[in-house]
């Protein structure tokens, strides 16, 4: 009897709310960027009081909470310390996603966590089963304190000197919060011009800490739990954790030393080999996903920039805080290219067999930012062809990877262009990891099944 009473109200609940995970998960975002934007809409969300339009809040509230780092105004002139509070808290739900901080409350409220709310967080951090994610919502909570908490405090250190205690320590806060949740926002400009982490170009300190808090926070949570649970033993890990470390290595080394090479004549003119050691690997672990610079973007070569198309179409790794395709599509794509060429019935990597759901899934995301990207640059390239396809490029790539990079036309954008840029950050987001996924995962057979014929194609 008492069985049938607590399945009775979940079932209802269900059929009350008329919506799949996904589409929870999309309201959730879409609620959190309407109430930040009404927030940043607010006179005293402006260091000088005066409100800004509704319109750039939305633009900024969407950057926040999608962690990209596109911004119409420089953060650290335009907004008062209300203001960035508010950005931050966005990028700190954005980061981690809004059912996860929702999980933590219900515990911390000791109140039960039902069926459903394990469901929508399971598909949040694209977990493969249900057990046990409260567990692994508890390290990723526990997880995110400790590594915000030590980036922080190294931060902070290194700001005080030079902005005074109060101050020092709030910049600290916000870097470290931004590098960990992959965001890019940062408060360093003034008189309204944003110059992100320029100044700290030779400082290994700084540099090497927003470098190892944006790779942690793309590694993935479920990444996360497993080298918790087996440490660094490589041969017990499960596929998931190898891919996504083999191929974050893989990325950042093979990203750096292309950037070394390419900006020998351009931006590294000029510079030690330290430094451009540091800026290049810096450029290759921020490009993916994270937004932060410490040279001019703008005065970068051409093959670097190419190469940053890539990087940030790329992103980070899934159920993370980064963006993109995510490395593991593009070990699938790959894996399943080279079984192809080679005439292997099987594709494998280490020593398993991937599933032919996996290559679907990929090819599936990988064709739908690709459309994006092409939707977006003729949008933005038919009203505003003065921009350059170049510029265009990258602030397309760069919206829906969610990395926040710009060449510095952000601001120039027209209000369909910024409408454009605002679903792009939307859709990378929450578009490419749950709707992709969530909509291939779907078994449901066709009422009739067409015959089968082949197709020529490559």
């Amino acid at each position: 009897m008492s069985k049938s009473r607590t399945e009775k109200p979940h079932k209802a609940h269900r059929l009350a709310l008329g919506l799949s995970h996904t589409q929870i998960i999309a309201i959730g975002f879409l609620l959190l960027i309407l109430t930040g934007a009404l927030l940043l809409s607010l006179p005293f969300a402006s260091a000088d009081g005066r409100p800004v339009p509704f319109f750039d809040a939305l633009f900024t509230s969407t950057s926040a909470s999608c962690v990209t780092g596109l911004v119409v105004y420089d953060t650290g002139s335009q907004w008062s310390l209300f203001g960035q509070i508010v950005i931050l808290v966005l990028i700190q739900i954005g980061g981690l996603g809004f059912m996860t901080l929702v999980t933590f409350f219900l515990m911390v409220m000791r109140r039960k966590v039902g069926l459903q709310e394990r469901q929508i967080m399971t598909e949040s951090i694209n977990a493969s089963s249900i057990g046990g994610i409260l567990s692994i919502t508890k390290v990723i909570l526990l997880g995110t304190l400790i590594f915000e908490g030590a980036g922080a405090t190294i931060l902070a250190i290194r700001f005080i000197p030079r902005f005074g205690v109060w101050k020092g320590i709030w910049f600290g806060i916000f870097h470290a919060v931004s590098a960990f949740c992959n965001a890019g926002f940062d408060i360093m400009g003034s008189g309204g011009q944003s110059v992100s982490l320029t100044e700290y170009s030779n400082d290994p300190v700084v540099n090497i800490t927003v470098i190892l808090l944006v790779i942690i926070g793309g590694l993935g949570f479920l990444v996360w739990e497993d080298i918790r649970r087996h440490g660094f033993r490589w041969k017990r890990f499960r596929l998931q954790t190898k891919a996504v470390l083999f191929m974050t290595a893989v990325m950042v080394i093979t990203g750096a030393v292309l950037i070394f090479i390419f900006e020998a004549d351009a931006t590294g003119k000029g510079l030690g080999v330290g430094e451009r050691v540091l800026t290049s690997l810096f450029a290759s672990v921020t490009t993916r996903t994270a937004g932060f610079n410490t040279v001019d973007t703008g005065a970068m070569s051409t093959s670097s920039i190419i190469l940053m198309y890539f990087l940030m179409f790329v992103g980070g790794n899934s159920g993370s805080t980064a963006g993109g395709i995510k490395t593991t599509s593009l070990l699938v794509i790959l894996v399943f290219a080279i079984s192809g060429i080679r005439r292997k019935p099987d594709a494998n990597v280490f020593g398993r067999r991937i599933s032919e759901d996996a290559l679907k899934q990929s090819i599936y995301v990988v064709s739908f930012n690709l459309m994006l990207v092409i939707v977006g640059s003729l949008v933005i390239g038919a009203t505003q062809p003065f921009l350059g396809i170049d510029r265009i490029l990258f602030e397309v790539f760069s919206a829906i990877g969610t990395v926040g990079m710009s060449m510095g036309i952000t601001s120039d954008l027209s209000g369909i262009g910024r409408t454009m840029i605002i679903l792009l950050m939307y859709l990378g987001r929450v578009g490419s990891v749950s709707f992709g996924l969530a909509m291939l995962e779907r078994k449901a057979r066709p009422a009739v099944t067409y015959p089968t014929e082949s197709i020529t194609v490559g």
